[in-house]
């Protein structure tokens, strides 16, 4: 079976989709002959990489006249071979994350997310993407979901003890319980919600930990976008993935009562990352209900399970594809301030406790999550489309 994957999310980018996206080839080229079109920003312009898409595929197939399927691995740029032509005879899949989904811009949920339809199947990172997608009028029978993986190695990483930590960090009080929130400051994720509501109401021995890229003033961009109207800026903080919601973080942490409970580390090397994790109470992803955006999976939620971190997380929209509560995580209700008050402050009072469970969940997320069980599930989709006549015949053998 040969197969071309096409995607513009691709290291050395950093990112989930972009890692989904490398694990996702790698996965499959252990049971297929794989091709690749990935944009790479060290070779070029993204908009060139888009323009020559088209007559690039082509190219592609005309190479590798063997090549049975085109895998596209978002939303974005399904959208844009929607106006290709010239290999509509090939077999064509697309997988969906979220935001990809749910864009609130009208030309696309009326005119472009419809037309989906065409592809011959469609992969949902969760059900919740899923179910999005199926509301938005894509037939139930071509979507089918594929939970994203993790890397299993996270659990058997070597972790920095804390007192070498504070050489880099020496903000953090070791004489505080600490917990982490990771991530992008978008509004989905909850920081800001976290830090009005909750983190004003925490005990003084609490300690909020925030890595992640962060400005600390406010730069050209977002002065420019502050002068579109509130619905243009939120389209366009949507498509770029801009933190929309950095300005209001930073106001907050200049309140002293805030202040001095939370330290925002910016952006730390990965084995400083996971080290924090370890030594931490709890990992907490806080999302928040956004219009016209979603949390498609949560796989930050799975890495910090696996580094050993018990994960507390908001029961909404893909997150609980990736947290089974009381099994892999625990999760609460979104933007109930009380729910979580109150559990964050069981888990300091109860820490040896819940850490017992950290370690049992991290064993589950080993066990149930991996890029070889996705790669795995995506190749049986792939080889029922691919050849489906025999894969019925292999249904039939088996029911027999």
């Amino acid at each position: 079976m040969e197969i071309l994957f096409v995607s513009h999310k691709y290291p050395p980018s950093t990112g989930g989709m972009e890692k989904q996206s490398y694990e996702l080839i790698h996965a499959i080229s252990r049971h297929a002959i794989v091709h690749k079109l990935v944009y790479q920003k060290d070779e070029g312009s993204l908009l060139k990489f888009f323009w020559n898409l088209n007559s690039n595929i082509k190219n592609m197939l005309e190479l590798h006249p063997g090549i049975q399927l085109i895998h596209f691995n978002d939303g974005l740029i399904a959208s844009l071979a929607l106006f290709h032509s010239g290999y509509e005879h090939i077999k064509r899949v697309v997988t969906i994350h979220g935001l990809d989904v749910v864009f609130p811009l009208v030309y696309f949920q009326k005119q472009i997310l419809p037309r989906f339809n065409k592809y011959d199947h469609i992969i949902a990172v969760s059900r919740a993407t899923a179910a999005a997608a199926i509301e938005r009028g894509i037939a139930k029978e071509k979507v089918t979901v594929i939970k994203n993986g993790v890397d299993r190695h996270l659990a058997s990483s070597e972790i920095i003890p804390l007192e070498q930590l504070l050489a880099y960090y020496p903000q953090l009080n070791v004489k505080k319980k600490y917990f982490v929130t990771l991530g992008r400051p978008v509004k989905r994720k909850g920081f800001s919600w976290l830090l009005k509501e909750v983190v004003p109401h925490m005990p003084d021995d609490f300690q909020l930990l925030m890595i992640g890229p962060f400005n600390k003033k406010a730069g050209f961009t977002e002065k420019l976008l502050r002068v579109f109207p509130p619905k243009i800026y939120h389209l366009i903080t949507l498509f770029l993935g801009y933190p929309s919601d950095e300005r209001e973080i930073r106001h907050l942490l200049k309140e002293s009562h805030i202040r001095k409970k939370v330290q925002h580390l910016g952006k730390i090397p990965f084995s400083h990352l996971q080290s924090l994790l370890a030594h931490s109470l709890a990992f907490l992803m806080p999302n928040i209900r956004v219009s016209g955006d979603m949390e498609g999976f949560g796989l930050v939620c799975l890495e910090a399970s696996l580094s050993g971190t018990l994960v507390v997380a908001a029961a909404i929209e893909g997150i609980t594809d990736a947290v089974q509560d009381k099994k892999n995580g625990i999760l609460l209700q979104s933007g109930d301030r009380e729910t979580w008050i109150n559990r964050l402050e069981e888990i300091m009072d109860f820490s040896a406790e819940y850490q017992k469970d950290a370690k049992l969940y991290q064993i589950f997320s080993k066990e149930n999550y991996g890029w070889e069980i996705m790669g795995q599930e995506y190749f049986k989709t792939f080889k029922k489309l691919a050849y489906p006549k025999s894969s019925l015949k292999l249904v039939h053998s088996k029911e027999i």
